[in-house]
């Protein structure tokens, strides 16, 4: 299969390889570029371990073409994670993630949930977070920590 030329800033840096029309984002991420925290989960966007910003709007990794990366800024948590934030602090603080597999998606989800809404309510956060699969905490920590979060913003 003939491969394209795309290029597209991660984490701030320029990036250009060739990728397969028919490569994802994820492989591209973890197998050609080494970065970890977009995982394999069900390869059918319905877990969101693969979550990464995409224009600073969450995407599931595994659904994007590459080629569809071309020309876009792709942000990990590896970015994020240079300078935590209160939110990650709080995660953290309230040990939110037992295996942390689901951390990366539930993070950038929260992440972008905060952006668009600095007081978000419960179910707000629940729907917010609900295309994350959990399933070692059932979830209580990592809500609560988002509120916690909310709750000291203007404070």
């Amino acid at each position: 299969m003939k491969k394209v030329s795309i290029q597209f800033k991660l984490n701030g840096v320029l990036r250009q390889l060739k990728a397969a029309p028919n490569d994802t984002l994820l492989e591209l991420l973890r197998d050609k570029l080494g970065v970890k925290s977009p995982k394999t989960g069900c390869d059918r966007g319905d877990c969101g371990t693969c979550t990464v910003f995409m224009d600073g709007r969450t995407v599931r990794a595994c659904l994007v073409l590459a080629p569809e990366a071309d020309g876009r800024e792709i942000t990990t948590l590896e970015a994020i994670s240079k300078n935590p934030s209160p939110l990650q602090k709080e995660f953290a603080k309230r040990n939110s993630f037992q295996c942390g597999f689901c951390a990366p998606g539930i993070v950038l989800s929260a992440t972008e949930l905060l952006k668009k809404n600095k007081r978000p309510t419960r179910e707000e956060i629940q729907e917010a977070i609900a295309g994350n699969l959990c399933r070692c905490t059932g979830y209580t920590p990592i809500i609560e920590a988002i509120e916690a979060v909310a709750g000291k913003r203007g404070a």
